[in-house]
């Protein structure tokens, strides 16, 4: 089961960034990051009222189910879509990679997690493989204006999504499932962007062609409803630090599609970058299956 949630969580954030690239233009950022997670909540909803899924909660998991919204569903978004116009999209998810960083050292601070020499190595071939693969990117020539806010977004970006991991571990060991926090997650996330849209003016216009449509169809069931819930998941059962390594393997999926769609020429230091991206993989997981989570009361003295 662990195994197929990071498969899954990998094809399909691997794929929502040509598709956020494919919303750009047409309609306001803030406006189509609101179209995806109020359409996601629409969806989720009713599954999970009809299904009996949706689970109780107390009234303090709301504050942490909001921030969830603000971190995982509206903040960090904004800054990947506004990203995504200074640099391509390819280039964003190979900076939201470093999220296995981020993660690794937030569940430290918040946690007290210890960082594995494991964990700490596969990253480190990871992000070096990820490197190797936008090289000519990076250093083929100089780096504009433009580019540096582009870069300085997608960190910001993945620090709120590491944020919100935090949170969304906080609610796990609450006994808050994770599709419930989803739901409700995306519900605050949609109204905190309605709530921006309307103090700052932005104009809500209807999607304009077949191509959004479809982008946005993706974007909100697959890319939030599923995406989120399989990665969340994967957090309640493995551990934020060791999900998030499914995130150094998003660029190889953004990259063959950015191939087959927007013209990547491949140089050698991308195939080299590749194979070093999946070496980590094996380090991270070799002769250390994905298991479940430890028992409760290790857990309990590791959320205290």
């Amino acid at each position: 089961m662990n195994l197929a949630l990071f498969a899954a969580t990998v094809l399909i954030w691997g794929s929502t960034w040509l598709a956020i690239a494919l919303q750009l233009g047409p309609v306001p950022v803030l406006a189509s990051i609101f179209y995806r997670f109020a359409l996601a909540a629409l969806l989720l909803w009713p599954l999970l009222i009809a299904s009996g899924r949706l689970a109780r909660t107390r009234p303090r998991d709301h504050l942490f189910m909001g921030l969830q919204g603000l971190c995982l569903f509206s903040l960090n978004f904004l800054c990947f879509y506004h990203a995504t116009a200074y640099i391509p999209s390819g280039l964003v998810s190979v900076i939201f990679s470093l999220a296995s960083i981020f993660n690794a050292v937030n569940a430290r601070l918040f946690f007290g997690e210890r960082i594995s020499a494991r964990a700490v190595l596969a990253t480190a071939v990871g992000v070096a493989g990820l490197v190797a693969i936008f090289w000519h990117d990076l250093f083929g020539g100089a780096l504009n204006l433009a580019a540096l806010k582009g870069i300085g977004l997608a960190m910001l970006g993945t620090l709120f999504f590491s944020l919100g991991n935090m949170v969304s571990r906080r609610l796990s060991a609450s006994g808050v499932p994770p599709l419930t926090a989803n739901a409700w997650g995306m519900g605050y996330g949609a109204a905190f962007l309605l709530a921006l849209i309307g103090l700052s003016g932005t104009a809500l216009p209807l999607p304009p062609d077949l191509r959004y449509l479809g982008a946005l169809a993706y974007l909100a069931l697959f890319g939030s409803v599923i995406g989120f819930t399989t990665y969340l998941m994967l957090v309640a059962r493995i551990g934020s630090g060791r999900a998030a390594y499914a995130t150094v393997m998003f660029p190889v999926i953004a990259l063959m599609l950015s191939w087959g769609f927007e013209g990547y020429e491949w140089q050698w230091s991308a195939l080299a970058g590749v194979g070093l991206t999946l070496l980590g993989n094996v380090i991270l997981f070799a002769r250390a299956p994905i298991r479940g989570p430890r028992p409760a009361a290790f857990q309990g003295r590791a959320v205290r």
